[in-house]
């Protein structure tokens, strides 16, 4: 394993729109053979999926007046928020994608750093998430690439959990689901865990503290690191401007069709908002925090024009390849949600 170092001109770089595009380039472009990593701390932004509805997600005028970047990373999963309080950190492996998928080995270096620290309780748990003492410090996402794949995770070691709470809007047919009726009782940072020796950590130097633990190392002087270099930095700054500073990547369109159904199933959440005529689909898009290397938009074509009872609906999802397009979830219960409105 390398480090790959994305500090520019010898400086960190905070903003979240430039991290959280990174892994694209990484992955797709640069692929450096073998197993990367990186690690950075964002200043306040909002982080959501791939696949995710921002405008059901956020509170987008508490972001707006408490200035905080609203960021679509390319991976799915859910809506987190990021300050300076919290840290990214992401394997980026090209060459060998036996482990695609697999979320303990991305998580379990993490966890084994915590419990070199004394905090014992932390675990890697549920779909992919690190808890300590069953409350989530952090969660993890994957994305694919052409023999290659990004996969990592938020650790929140000392968040404004305020913030967080107000911010962020999930559904709550996901709260439900864990058992809880807020963001803050499933949530919790890393730092009050932490014995009194460690208590005046910053992030960064919990930042540090974490990389010589994967690494193996006592200073990051000791590792091979791959810095990234301007003609990389001219390359990322293109993407930035076509795609990743966009309102239409970050904040995509509120389609405002009149139904929403939505519901938290193994996979993830999965979300339906549509129109209708005379008992017929007649435009549809999926929302949730899943994740797939297929294609959500092939389950909306088969589903347009589709009659509004269970058996055409169950016909029209077989017919979508839901597995490969979606995930592991039947067309039964996907038709019963989608009739539940």
């Amino acid at each position: 394993m390398f480090f790959i170092d994305t500090s520019r001109n010898g400086q960190p770089v905070h903003d979240a729109l430039v991290n959280q595009s990174l892994d694209n380039y990484l992955i797709n472009d640069l692929r450096l053979k073998g197993h990367g990593l990186i690690c950075y701390i964002n200043q306040p932004s909002v982080i959501i999926g791939v696949n995710q509805n921002a405008y059901a997600e956020i509170d987008l005028p508490y972001l707006k007046q408490h200035q905080i970047e609203l960021v679509r990373r390319s991976s799915g999963g859910g809506a987190v928020y990021h300050d300076f309080g919290n840290l990214v950190f992401e394997n980026i492996v090209v060459g060998d994608t036996s482990k695609f998928g697999d979320f303990h080995a991305i998580g379990d270096p993490v966890v084994d750093a915590l419990h070199d620290l004394g905090v014992k309780s932390a675990e890697v748990s549920g779909r992919n998430d690190m808890t300590i003492d069953g409350k989530k410090f952090s969660g993890m996402a994957i994305v694919k690439g052409d023999n290659s794949y990004a996969a990592g995770g938020t650790v929140m070691f000392d968040l404004n959990m305020t913030a967080a709470s107000e911010v962020l809007t999930p559904e709550k047919d996901k709260l439900a689901s864990k058992g809880v009726k807020s963001v803050d009782a499933r949530i919790t940072n890393i730092k009050p865990y932490l014995p009194a020796k460690y208590q005046n950590w910053t992030t960064a130097d919990f930042r540090n503290y974490l990389l010589c633990h994967m690494f193996g190392v006592d200073s990051l002087d000791q590792v091979e690191t791959y810095h990234l270099t301007d003609h990389d930095w001219a390359i990322i700054d293109q993407r930035l401007d076509k795609q990743y500073r966009t309102d239409e990547w970050n904040y995509g369109k509120n389609p405002g069709f009149k139904h929403y159904v939505s519901k938290h199933f193994p996979i993830g959440t999965v979300s339906f908002n549509f129109n209708e005529h005379d008992g017929q689909i007649t435009t549809v898009k999926i929302y949730g925090d899943f994740f797939t290397a297929g294609n959500p938009h092939v389950v909306e074509e088969h589903l347009v024009g589709t009659k509004l009872d269970k058996a055409s609906l169950v016909a029209a999802l077989n017919a979508s390849d839901l597995a490969a397009n979606l995930g592991q979830v039947s067309a039964d219960d996907l038709a019963e949600l989608i009739l539940a409105d």
